[in-house]
């Protein structure tokens, strides 16, 4: 670590916190201590401060230190205002051209899913969902994808907390028709959301995946009418979505 980010304690704040974001799951202060390298009263000092601004909030068994909606906001407001232009909304267009039905790409944000991009189908029969929109992470096919690749402790602890609200007849409601479907989810490599959040509208989400990492930084996913498209019909648009989603992944760095 350079003199210059050890003397500025404004950029050790941001090295913390982005140290905390690489991680899947909350870490306690002995974990900090270990990650950083710096003495455990100063870590226990930033991350006091962290927590007192608004950056992290500490999980209910009081030890460990997760990202606060503060946190999560930056987070999603950096990645949309990316996106909104240059080659990630290019690659969206493109995709959307190419299938015809809307394209959107979201992330994980706390227990729901939010809209990071998006691009309408030229179809005036279509359901407009614009970026920062957020949706039900268990009726998604986006949603069920983040959970399928979350560690099995940090999904634990989200569905424990998570109501199963019914949104259509064919929500899964049932945590062990959720974990079945989240694990076949992992299996195939891309999830479905069979007219579960709106009657009507079905999806299919695959992967963003961090580059050299298999940890899923966004989803990619194709939106459309059952009237127009079938789920059939959307699965088969997998190959696509796959090629697209590989270009993503080059963008994110």
């Amino acid at each position: 670590m350079d003199t210059k980010t050890d003397n500025s304690p404004g950029l050790r704040l941001m090295e913390l916190l982005e140290l905390l974001t690489r991680h899947a799951q909350p870490l306690a202060l002995p974990e900090v201590v270990g990650l950083s390298g710096w003495p455990k009263p100063t870590v226990h000092r930033m991350l006091a401060q962290l927590e007192q601004g608004g950056w992290l909030v500490r999980e209910p068994d009081g030890r460990r230190y997760a990202m606060a909606p503060r946190l999560l906001r930056l987070a999603e407001n950096a990645l949309s205002n990316s996106t909104q232009q240059g080659v990630r909304h290019a690659v969206l267009r493109q995709l959307v051209t190419e299938v015809g039905e809307s394209c959107n790409l979201t992330a994980m944000s706390g227990a729901e899913v939010v809209y990071l991009d998006r691009v309408e189908s030229a179809f005036p029969l279509r359901m407009e969902l614009r970026p920062g929109t957020r949706v039900p992470a268990h009726c998604s096919a986006s949603g069920k994808l983040f959970l399928a690749w979350m560690g099995a402790r940090p999904r634990r602890a989200l569905l424990d907390g998570l109501a199963l609200t019914r949104y259509t007849a064919n929500t899964l409601t049932q945590r062990s028709a959720l974990e079945a479907e989240l694990k076949a989810i992992r299996r195939d490599g891309h999830a479905v959301d069979a007219e579960e959040f709106v009657d009507g509208l079905v999806c299919v989400a695959v992967p963003v995946f961090a580059p050299s990492q298999r940890t899923v930084r966004c989803a990619l996913a194709l939106q459309a009418p059952a009237a127009r498209m079938t789920l059939a019909q959307a699965r088969a648009q997998l190959p696509r979505l796959e090629a697209a989603a590989l270009a993503l992944a080059r963008t994110l760095g």
